[in-house]
């Protein structure tokens, strides 16, 4: 009788609906770029302030806007962390995904940028804590590159030069907060690494696999070095030598490049690869000014204003991408 009644209860009672995944597990790590972009983009408009005379509030905005974004994923990171460590541990395992570790270290420094005018004492601490974990981060990366071979193609990709990038902007900023010397032997290790591994990311780019279509924003990523060597060899020279010169000059080349094929690349699928397009577009434009400046032309003013304009409306329309993404799910998957 008890096992009939038994029975009775287990054909009555409803299995308990499965449980769904949480979101904050598939918190993505490549979402630290937005941080870079935003706070790029807010020293392009500093620029700007400086050079046209327009009001300082767009620039500091942005600056500011970068750094609330990076304190609030450092937060949404480690209640992740805490919940789910092995997705962490998942994300920074991950050949191409592993990459954007450089970005959290750079959002930092971007937070020392945004300090610089008003607190210069805490933006040097803030400095030598982003440079001192980018540095581990690079070692990292350095001592991955030559021991793991690369026969995987999705190891081997444009965001593999985000660390590298970190060592050539630290010296943008050192160098305002009278750091000199370590600015420059940040840039001797960033510019001969950017060297050595830049090539082969091109070579992969060019004669490897079929690119992921979603991944090939990343592609833009490839501006962003020359730029930011441009940008911190003139903060160490003090002037834009013939060096920095060349390095603007290769820079422009992969501007203009890039420009003629976006219309290709925004064909993409929504993927958290669309803020590739944001930083490098950005601290070209910085450059672009630091450029003008010393050398300027006829019509260059338009140009500036051109070029602004271009990574104002990128940086907005993937700030309004990746919001209607994570509003929808569709950024918070495992891929």
């Amino acid at each position: 009788m008890a096992t009939a009644n038994r029975n009775a209860r287990e054909e009555t009672e409803t299995p308990p609906p499965p449980s769904r995944p949480s979101r904050i597990a598939h918190l993505p790590f490549p979402l630290f770029s937005a941080p870079m972009g935003i706070g790029g983009l807010g020293l392009a408009w500093r620029e700007a302030t400086a050079h046209f005379g327009v009001p300082a509030f767009p620039g500091e905005a942005l600056l500011s806007v970068a750094a609330l974004v990076w304190a609030l994923l450092t937060l949404l990171h480690i209640w992740r962390e805490i919940r789910h460590p092995r997705a962490l541990i998942a994300d920074l395992s991950h050949p191409a995904r592993a990459a954007f570790a450089g970005a959290f270290t750079i959002g930092l420094m971007m937070v020392s940028a945004m300090l610089m005018p008003m607190l210069p004492g805490p933006a040097f601490w803030v400095w030598v804590v982003a440079v001192s974990l980018h540095l581990l981060l690079s070692l990292l990366t350095v001592r991955g590159l030559l021991l793991t071979p690369r026969n995987d193609p999705m190891s081997l990709m444009p965001p593999t030069l985000i660390p590298l990038v970190g060592m050539l902007l630290a010296p943008v900023f050192g160098v305002r907060l009278g750091l000199v010397m370590p600015s420059w032997l940040l840039f001797g290790v960033g510019i001969m690494f950017w060297l050595i591994v830049q090539p082969l990311v091109f070579q992969r780019v060019t004669a490897g696999p079929a690119f992921p279509e979603k991944l090939k924003p990343t592609l833009v990523i490839l501006l962003a070095p020359p730029s930011v060597a441009f940008l911190s060899l003139v903060a160490l020279e003090g002037k834009v030598d013939w060096p920095a010169m060349a390095l603007f000059g290769y820079a422009a080349f992969l501007a203009v490049v890039f420009l003629t094929i976006l219309p290709r690349f925004v064909r993409a699928p929504l993927a958290l690869s669309w803020w590739s397009y944001t930083f490098p577009a950005a601290v070209f434009t910085v450059a672009l000014f630091t450029f003008v400046r010393a050398y300027p032309f006829p019509y260059a003013d338009w140009l500036l204003w051109a070029q602004l304009s271009l990574a104002s409306l990128l940086v907005l329309m993937v700030v309004l991408a990746t919001l209607y993404g994570l509003a929808n799910g569709k950024l918070f998957v495992s891929d």
